[in-house]
């Protein structure tokens, strides 16, 4: 059996336990991604969810304690130079990452240690 995988549908990444706030903060307020509303069956674990181009971003709680991941997702942008000055500006702090040929890219850390990377292909 050969397995089809039709396309990326979400990433998860958690947050401490009672952080939705802050979360909400930065990812919205912040990053502008658009909150959508979790299903009820699910909305007692905590945690939100984001729409980002077609796929989701959710963001769940957990004991964080400690805790620090290489683990990341990466999310294409355009205009890379100016996303990063901008959320330099907002006092995000980001890094290069290792050159990759053909791709423009950097690196942050969310409030809660969740790394993020931000690309651009150039054509």
């Amino acid at each position: 059996m050969n397995i089809v995988i039709k396309r990326l549908d979400h990433i998860q990444i958690c947050i401490p336990i009672g952080a939705e706030d802050e979360a909400r903060a930065f990812y919205t307020g912040v990053l502008g991604f658009a909150e959508i509303e979790k299903p009820k069956t699910l909305k007692a674990s905590g945690g939100l969810w984001y729409k980002i181009g077609d796929i989701e971003l959710h963001i769940g709680v957990e004991n964080r304690e400690g805790y620090r991941s290489k683990s990341h997702p990466a999310f294409e942008v355009e205009n890379i130079e100016a996303v990063r000055r901008y959320l330099e500006e907002k006092g995000v702090v980001t890094q290069d990452e290792k050159n990759i040929p053909g791709v423009t890219r950097f690196s942050f850390h969310d409030p809660f240690h969740n790394r993020i990377e931000f690309l651009e292909k150039q054509q």
